[in-house]
């Protein structure tokens, strides 16, 4: 299956499915000599996992990395770092009726199509399970990233229709965290959460949005034309299960602007050239200005969902479903450490490709 590599210099590709024996993954491309710190991978790990809450599935999985080589001492070697997440919380009988059907909004017709055959096992390949390799990878790039000052910070903004006001400012990271849905507005969580309770209620789901923010980004990444940075930042974006939309800086918002109040005016500020603004979301060009990154991330529903449902079965007849087993009411709270380590890995990669050439 082509398309599990992602990276230029930094390269990562992933393995495995939702319920097989496990998930894993191979860099190719990191520097030697860095620190791994094994307690931050794994507080990145428990951000994206399931705690309990519940909006959230019931599946538990320890999500515990195995290092199986690139790694001497707790440092980099430069050679490629292999991986593995055991899966330990396995139901598969759970999706056993779902085997001659096919699923609304999820990729088993689409993977039957292309490939002959499905896991129909929590959607195997297409399961948002596959995401937990995506952040351990993107929790060693930020790791080599904080060396450099670079730093990324994500939230839920919007979940149904109840959404944060957008500005400048990057909240406090305790007032993210100490929030069940990663929404740094408390008394807004608060109305979230009700409606989260409502939809469960109903037998539905929702989606939402996450807003990210890259500060410390120096001048000059990126590349002109195909590789430009919010282009790889908007396809690293749209990999993950259930993006349905990204815009940066201004986004939509920008195209009903003049440009006389969206352009971005140059300063001189002490030592560094900044902008007034930053309705181009700190890339112009396809490469960053030193502004900080700025950008959304949409999701929609999650597909399983508990009301009835008008589908057809594998002989293309109508059936009726109700989706069953262990399933998120929205998972879009889970997703921001995602969002949050798949920047990492763009970021990573466009700052070797940068040094590789001067």
């Amino acid at each position: 299956m082509a398309g599990n590599t992602k990276g230029v210099l930094f390269r990562l590709t992933t393995f495995g499915e939702s319920h097989g024996l496990a998930l894993g993954g191979v860099i190719d491309g990191c520097p030697p000599g860095l620190q791994l710190d094994g307690d931050f991978i794994q507080k990145e790990l428990n951000r994206r996992k399931a705690t309990g809450f519940p909006w959230e599935t019931e599946r538990k999985e320890k999500d515990e990395v195995e290092f199986l080589s690139g790694v001497l001492k707790g440092k980099t070697t430069g050679t490629p770092i292999g991986f593995l997440i055991r899966n330990k919380d396995t139901k598969p009988e759970d999706y056993s009726a779902l085997k001659s059907i096919y699923r609304p909004s999820h990729a088993d017709y689409s993977y039957k199509k292309k490939y002959g055959l499905r896991d129909h096992r929590g959607g195997g390949r297409a399961s948002a399970r596959e995401t937990s390799i995506r952040v351990v990878a993107g929790a060693i790039a930020k790791l080599y990233l904080k060396r450099t000052g670079i730093d990324i910070m994500g939230w839920v903004y919007r979940i149904g229709d109840l959404q944060m006001k957008q500005d400048e400012k990057i909240p406090d990271p305790e007032s993210i965290s100490s929030s069940p849905l990663n929404c740094p507005s408390h008394d807004l969580s608060k109305r979230m959460i009700s409606l989260l309770e409502k939809v469960k209620a109903e037998g539905d789901s929702v989606g939402g949005a996450i807003r990210a923010v890259i500060s410390g980004v120096p001048a000059g990444l990126g590349e002109p034309v195909f590789d430009k940075l919010e282009a790889d930042l908007a396809k690293a974006m749209l990999s993950i299960g259930g993006a349905r939309g990204f815009e940066i800086g201004s986004g939509f918002e920008g195209s009903n602007m003049k440009g006389s109040y969206y352009n971005d005016a140059f300063v001189k500020n002490g030592e560094k050239v900044r902008t007034l603004t930053n309705h181009d979301g700190g890339i112009q060009g396809g490469i960053s200005n030193g502004m900080n990154i700025a950008f959304n991330v949409a999701f929609k529903p999650a597909a399983t969902i508990g009301k009835k449902q008008k589908t057809i079965n594998l002989e293309e007849q109508p059936v009726e479903f109700s989706g069953k087993g262990r399933h998120d009411i929205c998972y879009v709270p889970r997703a921001v450490v995602v969002v949050e380590n798949m920047s990492a890995l763009v970021l990573m990669d466009h700052l070797l490709r940068n040094r590789a050439m001067h």
